[in-house]
Order: C-alpha cells, then sequence, then structure tokens
C-alpha cells in the first residue's frame, strides 16, 4: 500500500512562490494572480468553485494541492462584540496544543490579534502567555491561515466592507523570534493579491530583538509597536528580561533607525500600567526624557490580571494622571480600553493550551533563546 501523497498549502506562499507553483503545472503565470484572487479575495478553499480556471487545472490543483485553515477548538463571545478562537496547533507528548486569535469590533474599523507562536519564551513577568512556556513556532500558514479563516467567517458588512480591516500581531508569541515564517505573512497580508491591507494597518508587537528590528527594516514596512513597559533597564529587567540582552538604548536606537530606513510616521510604545511597579510620577517623568521630541506614541495599558500573577491594575485615577503627564510634556499617549477581558481575550491574557518543550525562558538562569532566524 503506498503512502499518501503530501498536498501543498496554498494558503502562506508568497505571490512569488505561488507562481512559480503554478507554473510547475505546467499552466501559466498568470493563473497564480487568479488563484490568489479565489483564495485572498473570496476566501474561496475549494478549488472545484474557482470557475475561471480550467477544469483539468482544478482537477490537477485538487490531487497536489489544499487551502488548510488551523482547525478550530473552541469560540467564545464576548459582552462587547470580542470573539476569540481556540485553534488546534498540534500536539506534543500526546497532549492538545491550541493556540489564540481575537477580533475585536469597532465603530468603522475590525482589528484581529493573531499569534505567531506556541507560548512564548520571553517570559514577561505581567504576561499569561509567557508563563505558559514555550513549545514551537508557527508556519508561515498557521500564521496566515488565522486571518484567512477570521475573514471567511466574519464576511463583509451590508455595503461589502470587510470585517477585518487591520491586523495585529499582539497574540500568543514574539513575532521576531518567528522571523522566517512572519516575514512571508507580513508580505501576503500587504499584497495588491493578497489581503490587500495597508502597511498602516499591519502592525507587528515585538518586546525588542534588536538585530531583527535592523532586519525587518531592510525586508518590510509595517507598523511597529514595542513593549517598553519600563522607562528604566533595572526596571524593565524584572519586567520584559530580553532587557538584560538590549537594553533600552539599544532598543530605542533600534526603532528610531526603523523609521528614518521606512520613512514611517511614528512607533507605538505599549506600557502596562502596574500598580505601583511602573506607574508612579518618576516613571512618567523618566518616560518623558526616553521619548519627549521623538516621533512616538505612548500606549497605556491597564493590566489585565490572569491566575498566578501577583501584579495588579493601577486605579484609573493613576492611569489618567499618568496619561495627562505624558500629554502635558510633549509625548503622546491614550489609554488603550480593555475588550473581551470576560473571555480572558484582553491584552496579556491570551494564554491558549501550551505544552511546554523547554526550559528556553529568559527569566531563569537559561538565556539561549529560541530564535529562528
Amino acid at each position: 500500500m503506498g503512502e499518501t501523497a503530501v498536498r501543498t498549502n496554498l494558503l502562506g506562499l508568497t505571490p512569488a512562490e505561488l507562481e512559480v507553483f503554478v507554473v510547475s503545472l505546467g499552466e501559466k503565470p498568470f493563473r497564480a494572480r487568479q488563484l490568489l484572487t479565489w483564495i485572498y479575495k473570496r476566501w474561496v478553499g475549494d478549488f472545484e468553485q474557482m470557475t475561471d480556471l480550467g477544469k483539468e487545472f482544478r482537477r490537477r490543483l485538487a490531487a497536489v494541492a489544499e487551502i488548510r485553515t488551523p482547525e478550530i477548538a473552541s469560540e467564545h463571545t464576548s459582552g462587547d462584540g470580542t470573539r476569540k478562537w481556540l485553534l488546534k496547533a498540534g500536539e506534543y507528548s500526546g497532549r492538545a496544543q491550541a493556540i489564540e486569535a481575537v477580533f475585536i469590533p469597532e465603530v468603522g474599523r475590525g482589528t484581529l490579534c493573531i499569534s505567531s507562536q506556541v507560548g512564548c519564551a520571553l517570559d514577561c513577568s505581567f504576561c499569561s502567555t509567557g508563563a505558559q512556556g514555550f513549545n514551537r513556532n508557527l508556519e508561515t500558514w498557521e500564521i496566515v491561515g488565522q486571518v484567512w479563516l477570521a475573514s471567511r467567517i466574519l464576511g463583509v458588512g451590508p455595503l461589502g466592507e470587510r470585517a477585518i480591516t487591520n491586523v495585529v500581531l499582539m497574540g500568543m508569541g514574539e513575532p521576531l523570534a518567528n522571523y522566517k515564517n512572519v516575514l512571508p505573512a507580513l508580505q501576503l497580508f500587504m499584497a495588491d493579491h493578497g489581503f490587500d491591507i495597508s502597511r498602516r494597518r499591519v502592525t507587528l508587537s515585538t518586546s525588542g530583538l534588536v538585530p531583527q528590528l535592523y532586519r525587518l527594516a531592510q525586508d518590510t514596512n509595517v507598523a511597529l509597536a514595542v513593549s517598553l513597559h519600563a522607562p528604566t533597564d533595572a526596571l524593565r529587567d524584572t519586567l520584559v528580561p530580553i532587557n538584560r540582552r538590549h537594553p533600552i538604548q539599544e532598543l530605542l536606537a533600534a526603532c528610531w533607525h526603523y523609521l528614518e530606513a521606512q520613512n514611517g510616521r511614528s512607533i507605538t510604545f505599549e506600557y502596562v500600567l502596574l500598580d505601583g511597579v511602573n506607574d508612579q510620577p518618576e516613571h512618567a517623568r523618566q518616560l518623558v526624557a526616553l521619548l519627549k521630541g521623538r516621533d512616538a506614541k505612548v500606549n497605556l495599558i491597564p493590566f489585565n490580571p490572569f491566575p498566578g500573577s501577583d501584579y495588579k491594575r493601577s486605579p484609573a485615577a493613576v492611569i489618567a494622571w499618568f496619561r495627562d503627564y505624558l500629554n502635558g510634556h510633549d509625548v503622546t499617549a491614550t489609554v488603550r480600553r480593555t475588550r473581551g477581558d470576560d473571555i480572558d481575550a484582553a491584552c496579556g491574557q491570551l494564554a491558549g493550551r501550551v505544552h511546554d518543550r523547554t526550559t528556553v525562558r529568559l527569566g531563569s538562569k537559561v538565556i539561549q533563546l529560541a530564535v529562528e532566524a
């Protein structure tokens, strides 16, 4: 009995890669553009429904290719309309793994927050994902598949507008630690024949892998959000352990280089406010000293608790004071509205289902980071 042939998953192939694949089947290159339209404009996953492709071509595609997304394990909808999908990500030692993707609807926009890894190795002390450990990097098709699957489920509005207008890599994992699979996903999100999302509406959030930031400045142009969370190295070493490798000034130098190389408008710095930890007046003054005069915005994030965490959310009055102080000293600051916390879908709460295969944690004595460059 012969082995079953492995089909090529077309999700995750860049336009150039899909063209090579189509030519390898004896077809003209323009067939790749037709396929891209069916896949990313109409969200069709059945080759037989792609009616402007020849019958013989459709038959060959069905034999050697597929359009496969991560499988949904469960779905939850918040009282505020936020939707969270738990997506299967294989097994480890016989136990099911899962990642999470979250859709946040707002007036005039719909944001999909997606994952890039099963777990995370960076071990930020206030993040539920980091507490789960790290298992593996997601493949490009698994990253792209989150957007494709959600797009197909959510569809379009009454005027034909698509539900998902913005994609943010702020879910489980550190995107720059999975560079080789994240980069082609970013390219597909922005490609004319892909999802065709404006570069200003595709945001990559990073804790600060400096070498990869410099590479990103050469390879693509997306909006950048940097998880800062502290204005001094001493404090950030505790909250964001990657800071021990790439201190704040080294990180900021990479950020300003990214803006210059990509002619960007500004960089968003994410700052989770933790009661009595990083929300004091001296922290606000130090943050102003770091960012004043730069093309920077600060997104203040009320801490979202999770089981086992010792941190508490800063009081509303403290959050408002912190925001007003920054704005009053020429550093643009906003407060992120908490969404989906009743289904554990808020910032910092995404935990999925991760069975840790490694002790790679920057918060431990082992500092060998799991980066596939």
